[in-house]
């Protein structure tokens, strides 16, 4: 029997892997997921022995259906239930909105029957374009606290400006106030020393997913995309911009980083609390006291439409998604869309595609040159059906983009932590600012003309002419498309 096993070891070894792969593509056809994305995973399973059931076993559980993210211990609390409630405008307030935003309301609608996002209107905000404003400002403001420092980052390093901002909260933590720091253990390098100093000067500090081999069943995959910062309930932090030197375009950085991302002061700020509170919950695992102190009022200088909408296996529904296709559909001059990866669903391919041939001046800013290979050839993929339906395609050449923003028509823009790729749609934790306001709409589209100067335009001639031998290698980056 054991001189059998091993002459026939490699045999026996594909047999099991082709029953395994068999089980799983059975699996896959029931649950009823995107068609591509199910035809994606069974190629790979049946063309790719072993490497295949490694794809599906890290990349290919259904999260969002199973349910294992549960925020219930926090939304059902009383007082975050009081919150939401509070923050709910009524019917003529929702009217009085609708006014101004020509129809917009829709979004609003779709948002909070989605994820019970309400809308507030006492808000006032400040956009940056590039980090190192960003990080002043923030440890400015952590350095003003009184109450506690909440910290939700997809990346934060103990580099040069990671350094600084983590000494930041340590002295806050020292003077007694509460400071709590959940970063994505994937995406964050902190080091043991830096733990450590953490941990002496009283910081509350827990890693999101930690990455454990003999826990290691699809951690990998499912991330905390989120940036977040939330200083005393008042002020409020969300965008593209993680924590780590390459965002500061300082003098050890190789090449221009751009990005976005907004300081809040207002109502606004209370969702971005429940949205940590619901991270807190689950990466501490112990039960969180919450009271009227984190959602203290606010005094209202501007009136600034607002919603916070999150996404990712902790969520019923793809909102941020939802909300991004229904702008583009129920667009009437424009819409101008930033981000660093472009790798659409269909909804979102037929949208724009559909908008611009109705004509609606789409406008699509992507990367010239991509920190992912696969990523930058699977976009190409998508681009010809876009140029032909008239969409206005353009690769940012001086740096890297990484800004993640949508304005449309002058009343509404979107900033946040989603890409437009399956991964942002689906898989990570996310989290957008929704905002209906005329001025800053209309600052953002500036930002947007401005960023058009660095571009080059991809011009549909010379795009359809590329040689085959890129289109094919496209081609079959696309096929992973809805795994990456």
């Amino acid at each position: 029997m054991i001189d059998f096993i091993k002459q026939e070891f490699w045999i026996i070894l594909l047999f099991v892997n082709y029953l395994l792969a068999t089980s799983a593509a059975f699996t896959i056809l029931l649950k009823n997921i995107n068609p591509t994305k199910t035809v994606s995973y069974i190629i790979v399973l049946i063309f790719f022995p072993f490497l295949g059931i490694l794809v599906y076993y890290l990349f290919g559980q259904e999260y969002r259906k199973n349910k294992i993210f549960n925020r219930k211990n926090i939304l059902n609390q009383n007082i975050i239930k009081s919150i939401q409630s509070d923050l709910e405008l009524n019917k003529r307030e929702v009217k009085q909105v609708d006014n101004y935003l020509d129809g917009k309301v829709k979004l609003i609608k779709l948002l909070y029957n989605s994820e019970n996002s309400p809308l507030t209107i006492c808000n006032d905000i400040d956009v940056f374009k590039e980090g190192k404003t960003k990080f002043a400002r923030l440890i400015q403001d952590i350095e003003s606290a009184k109450h506690h420092v909440h910290l939700e980052y997809y990346i934060i390093k103990d580099d040069t400006i990671g350094t600084q901002l983590l000494n930041a909260i340590c002295r806050k933590a020292k003077e007694g106030i509460e400071v709590c720091v959940t970063y994505d253990d994937v995406g964050s390098k902190i080091s043991s020393t830096m733990k450590k100093k953490l941990d002496d000067c009283g910081v509350h500090h827990y890693p999101f997913m930690p990455i454990v081999f003999t826990k290691f069943t699809g951690k990998m995959n499912y991330r905390n995309h989120r940036k977040i910062a939330v200083i005393d309930g008042v002020i409020g932090y969300v965008g593209g911009i993680n924590i780590g030197d390459e965002y500061i375009n300082n003098e050890s950085t190789q090449h221009f980083w751009r990005d976005t991302h907004i300081r809040i002061i207002g109502e606004a700020v209370k969702s971005l609390q429940i949205y940590f509170f619901t991270t807190w919950d689950f990466v501490s695992n112990k039960k969180f006291k919450i009271n009227k102190a984190y959602f203290p009022e606010t005094p209202c200088k501007n009136s600034v439409g607002l919603q916070i909408a999150a996404s990712g296996p902790d969520t019923d529904w793809a909102n941020i998604m939802e909300a991004i296709f229904t702008a583009i559909t129920t667009a009437d001059d424009y819409v101008y869309i930033t981000t660093p990866y472009f790798v659409p669903n269909e909804e979102i391919t037929t949208a724009l595609c559909v908008a611009a041939k109705s004509g609606v001046d789409i406008r699509l800013i992507i990367p010239k040159n991509s920190d992912s290979k696969i990523v930058k050839n699977a976009t190409n993929s998508y681009l010809e059906i876009l140029l032909q339906a008239g969409v206005k395609v353009y690769k940012y050449k001086k740096g890297f983009i990484h800004a993640k923003t949508m304005v449309v028509d002058d009343i509404f823009s979107t900033v946040g932590t989603s890409n437009m790729d399956n991964r942002s749609f689906n898989i990570n934790f996310e989290v957008n600012a929704f905002i209906y306001d005329k001025a800053n709409s209309k600052k953002l589209k500036q930002h947007f003309l401005e960023d058009l100067d660095e571009c080059d335009r991809v011009k549909i001639e010379e795009y359809i002419n590329r040689p085959k031998y890129k289109k094919l290698i496209e081609s079959l980056s696309r096929l992973w498309s809805p795994l990456i």
